[in-house]
């Protein structure tokens, strides 16, 4: 398994087709490094890869989930080279460079489920809303910070966080950057579930991980997909997508197995894809 500055990956339980990726920078609060981008992308497209992933865990070591960009990324990024358009044409290409990152959560066909601890904040929300699922303990809190650092948002909160909590909620977290708990995330739809410790965060996570990494890969991945081409699109548009998505893999062993093994009432078991 590779090896990361800025992230851990790891299996709890070999058997298991959840894997674990942790941001992993605890002293700093698992702020994001200019390390972190590049490591991120390899580490999703590596579980994306292999075939022993069915679920990917992201949280964060220590007692926080993401306290924001690191404020040297942040230097780094705004550096003047003296042209102003060609500082802003290098500074366009860099903020494209910091979304493809996060944008990299998406393109992977495993479900990624995001286990928020403590601190969300800034880039954490980013990164959040990116994820296919998100619950969190009742420590945790939130806020687009961004603002308050005299910033306009740009690796997807503003883009990625009206379709969650819906338009005036996002626009009023984001005008005003204040924190929230996690009981109002779960209030405005940003989380599924707030679980009342970490360790019962663990488990219950645990428990849905293993639960859709038990199902028919095929399945999984087709969901997320559509899910997300139809977020984009018209009902219509999206309609035609699934349509022909199910014409190529609709027909397949999973749904022979999974209809086995309802009709001899056992676990159906799924080849690895």
């Amino acid at each position: 398994m590779e090896h990361y500055k800025t992230l851990q990956v790891f299996q709890k339980f070999p058997s298991s087709g959840v894997f674990h990726l942790n941001l992993n920078r605890p002293s700093q609060r698992n702020a994001l490094s200019r390390d972190f981008f590049p490591e991120f992308s390899i580490a999703l497209q590596s579980l994306d890869q292999n075939p022993n992933a069915s679920v990917i865990v992201l949280s964060g070591t220590g007692d926080h989930f993401c306290s924001g960009i690191d404020v040297e990324t942040l230097n780094s990024a705004a550096k003047d080279t003296g042209d102003r358009g060609r500082s802003g044409e290098r500074l366009r290409r860099d903020i494209k460079y910091l979304q493809e990152a996060i944008t990299a959560i998406e393109r992977c066909r495993k479900p990624v489920i995001a286990a928020i601890k403590g601190a969300c904040i800034g880039g954490g929300i980013d990164i959040v809303t990116a994820c296919d699922i998100r619950y969190c303990s009742k420590d945790a809190f939130f806020s687009v910070k961004e603002v308050d650092l005299g910033l306009t948002a740009d690796l997807g909160t503003l883009q990625r966080l009206p379709g969650i909590v819906g338009f005036g909620n996002a626009m009023e977290l984001a005008l005003t950057g204040r924190r929230f708990s996690g009981q109002e995330a779960k209030e405005l739809g940003l989380v599924s579930r707030v679980f009342g410790s970490k360790e019962e965060l663990d488990e219950g996570v645990k428990i849905i991980a293993d639960g859709i990494a038990a199902k028919s890969p095929l399945a999984v991945t087709g969901t997320k997909a559509v899910l997300l081409r139809s977020r984009d699109s018209s009902v219509e548009q999206g309609l035609d997508y699934v349509a022909t998505w199910n014409s190529s893999m609709l027909v397949s062993d999973d749904l022979m197995e999974a209809v086995s093994a309802h009709l001899q009432k056992r676990k159906p078991t799924f080849s690895k894809l």
